[in-house]
């Protein structure tokens, strides 16, 4: 879930812009317990890290990098405001849109068991779901709800913000949350165009239900999960608590307003767009398995990494559930971000065997130099001369 992808203004009248020029420096967490041994980080990375939490505002932050020859994390910032502990190097915490590859791969695998068929209607498995002011699941597919081309609209985009901060342990029901969306009419011909939409990852998860009679949560702990030992990677989903070792997470609900802890949320508001919780290095363990085909038939892990432009300048393009960007020095890299309240992630593997991912622990309420920061601390981490 990209909560929302506009973190300065969110709809619904609620700013979380932050604090232009008056953010203190944070503590470095570099003296917290180190859980795996290897070259350090080029000094490159250490400053980008550095600055995400001094001028860039965030209470903490954290990388963790893996290659064949080992992985490190590194830290920088505190993790709780109040009693100024250091961010630690084992924290796991809210992923957010990170999700979104996990629901890929279980619907890719059901793909490949010929139980689900890309191109075929959303309609032949939720008959009568998808309807209203010109929404039709007959016309839309498989493929497009995965690929952000179905033009269903995304439910994020009308609900109201304030109503998640100032209620963040309700329940919602993802098909409350997909009608939210389909009161209003698409915002293109299916296929016809690209626009992120997390309604399309609820709906993926609901196919998944109606496909395998179990929950997409129970799927992705069965087929992803177990299989890839991922111990610190949870689909929780009613349950507020983060567990193990985390930092707490905070929005800016205002322009100079000081931060609020958003910690404890119920994620069924994110379902199966956003609601996960895990750590670097399970992510990074996952996103190596995908990218190098360890998860998919070939056929399938073609279709994963067939992109389309997505119109963003930066070059980006989107396959089913996973986006490939470009490394400033040529080649692509494959990953995604993840926005939820409290949390902002931001993960890249290459196909030779190295993967970064990137954690703060403010959402929404960020600046734009956060989002450029973060995005190049893993192009730094992946970058073709980094050491290790």
């Amino acid at each position: 879930m990209n909560v929302v992808r506009r973190r300065r203004v969110l709809s619904g009248g609620l700013a979380l812009v932050a604090m232009a020029g008056g953010a203190a420096a944070a503590p470095r967490g570099d003296d917290a317990p180190r859980r795996h041994t290897a070259a350090d980080h080029p000094p490159r990375l250490r400053e980008i890290l550095h600055r995400l939490t001094t001028v860039d505002g965030v209470p903490g932050a954290l990388v963790e990098v893996r290659t064949r020859r080992g992985s490190t994390v590194r830290t920088s910032g505190v993790a709780d405001v109040k009693s100024h502990a250091p961010m630690r190097r084992d924290s796991g915490f809210r992923i957010g849109s990170m999700t979104k590859p996990f629901v890929a791969t279980v619907v890719l695998q059901l793909v490949g068991e010929r139980r689900v068929a890309l191109d075929a209607p959303v309609e032949r498995y939720l008959p009568g779901v998808i309807r209203g002011h010109g929404n039709d699941g007959r016309i839309i597919t498989v493929r497009q709800l995965l690929q952000h081309t179905s033009g269903v609209p995304d439910y994020l985009a009308h609900l109201t913000p304030r109503e998640i901060l100032e209620d963040p342990l309700a329940h919602h029901d993802p098909r409350d949350l997909v009608n939210i969306a389909l009161a209003h009419p698409p915002t293109f011909e299916p296929g016809t165009g690209w626009r992120y939409s997390n309604t399309g990852y609820l709906l993926a998860g609901l196919l998944i239900e109606r496909v395998t009679g179990r929950t997409y949560g129970e799927e992705i702990r069965r087929r992803v999960i177990a299989p890839l030992g991922l111990h610190e990677t949870y689909v929780p989903g009613d349950d507020p608590a983060i567990p193990g070792p985390h930092p707490r997470g905070y929005v800016r609900p205002g322009e100079g307003a000081p931060l609020r802890d958003i910690t404890a949320i119920n994620p069924s508001v994110a379902g199966a767009a956003g609601s996960m919780i895990s750590s670097g290095t399970d992510l990074n363990r996952f996103l190596d398995a995908l990218v190098r085909g360890k998860l998919l038939r070939p056929a399938q892990q073609r279709q994963l990494m067939t992109t389309r432009p997505t119109g963003n300048p930066d070059g980006r393009a989107y396959g089913l559930g996973l986006e490939s960007r470009p490394l400033p020095r040529g080649g692509l890299y494959w990953g995604h971000g993840g926005d939820i309240p409290g949390y902002g992630t931001v993960c890249g593997a290459t196909t030779d065997g190295r993967q970064a991912t990137v954690m703060v622990n403010l959402n929404p309420g960020g600046t734009d130099a956060q989002d450029a920061d973060m995005k190049a601390a893993v192009q730094t981490a992946l970058r073709e001369d980094r050491h290790p």
